[in-house]
């Protein structure tokens, strides 16, 4: 790191700590040509890959997208903030631990509905729903048949 007070490139670091969440280390340094001491920061850089969208469009990654459509499933439902926001980390965490630079919509759908479905039944079908374009209640009625047969099965 160069000084920012005389851009010389050798510095010394005095002291490392942990700032308060652990999520970055105050580092005090000391600038081996004129002396001056300075802070820094540092923290990993936990990028998520950009969406690539059905119609072939690029974006980068909405987390506040990610948390509406899934308030918006658990709606008048008894799942605390709490869950939901440990779910939001489970998917980002799974989708940093791919280690790819884009993602597929569909794929970030997927590992939505498998979330879903561990959290609430009914979040689960609502969001089925409107990923899946269903046209009529059968289609529902096969989306609940097939979770009901998933917990039978985990269940055995």
């Amino acid at each position: 790191m160069h000084c920012p007070f005389c851009s010389h490139s050798e510095t010394k670091v005095i002291d490392s700590r942990l700032v308060a969440d652990g999520n970055q280390v105050r580092r005090r340094r000391e600038c081996q040509e004129c002396g001056e001491r300075y802070t820094t920061y540092e923290a990993a850089e936990l990028v998520l890959p950009r969406v690539i969208k059905s119609n072939g469009n690029r974006q980068p990654f909405d987390e506040a997208k990610l948390r509406s459509g899934i308030l918006r499933a658990i709606e008048k439902r008894p799942v605390s903030l709490e869950r939901v926001e440990a779910t939001i980390d489970r998917i980002k965490h799974r989708l940093r631990a791919t280690g790819e630079p884009e993602v597929n919509t569909r794929d970030v759908g997927e590992l939505v509905m498998a979330e879903l479905r561990e959290l609430d039944d009914v979040a689960y079908v609502r969001f089925a729903s409107v990923y899946r374009s269903f046209q009529d209640v059968n289609e529902f009625r096969e989306e609940i048949e097939r979770l009901d047969r998933g917990k039978t099965g985990r269940s055995e």
